[in-house]
């Protein structure tokens, strides 16, 4: 072969090369994440899951919170619904659970405001029963309507207390609390 034809052929070869480089694109470009953008995504992450591990020890402690609530004010309504099926003795109905004899009625002649009274007393002093630690129920009704129009309309004002030591936990220290509901009853 002569130095002719060798030419051609290496000519040949560059140009199939060349060619077939301009084909094929370089890759220029980076894709995926870096180190560094994988650490700040792992930091924002963990304070997000820190914020809420946080709320969870709140809202547990707001559940507990309302719980003792709901029960507080459920003792105290059903004591306003004792008296005022029994309205005609409302005056029998002056109770203070903390007293050493908490319910004054003769049980020969109030049988229901004293047996009332027994119930609710009982349901205050178990810690089981009413979910409550140290409760104190007071209910106070004036022996007479209080005031000119009260008077007219033979109302008496009924105002039920129950006081309670909230529960303490890991974040928070037992403190008193309580529910006053206060409602108008006339006697028969």
């Amino acid at each position: 072969m002569s130095g002719h034809g060798l030419f051609v052929i290496e000519a040949m070869a560059l140009g199939a090369h060349i060619q077939m480089q301009m084909q094929m694109p370089r890759i220029n470009h980076q894709s995926g994440f870096t180190l560094v953008e994988s650490m700040i995504a792992a930091v924002i992450l963990a304070v997000g899951v820190l914020g809420v591990a946080g709320m969870q020890g709140i809202s547990l402690t707001r559940n507990v919170d309302s719980t003792e609530l709901t029960r507080a004010t459920n003792l105290a309504a059903e004591m306003i619904e004792r008296i005022q099926y029994n309205r005609k003795n409302i005056a029998q109905y002056a109770i203070d659970t903390s007293n050493a004899t908490p319910c004054p009625q003769n049980a020969a002649t109030q049988a229901m405001a004293r047996g009332d009274c027994d119930q609710w007393v009982a349901l205050l002093s178990n810690p089981q029963a009413s979910g409550l630690v140290s409760v104190r129920g007071v209910i106070a009704v004036p022996a007479t309507p209080v005031g000119t129009l009260a008077t007219l309309l033979n109302q008496y004002p009924v105002t039920v207390t129950v006081s309670w030591t909230g529960a303490a936990g890991n974040t928070k220290v037992a403190r008193a609390k309580q529910v006053v509901l206060t409602t108008t009853i006339s006697p028969e």
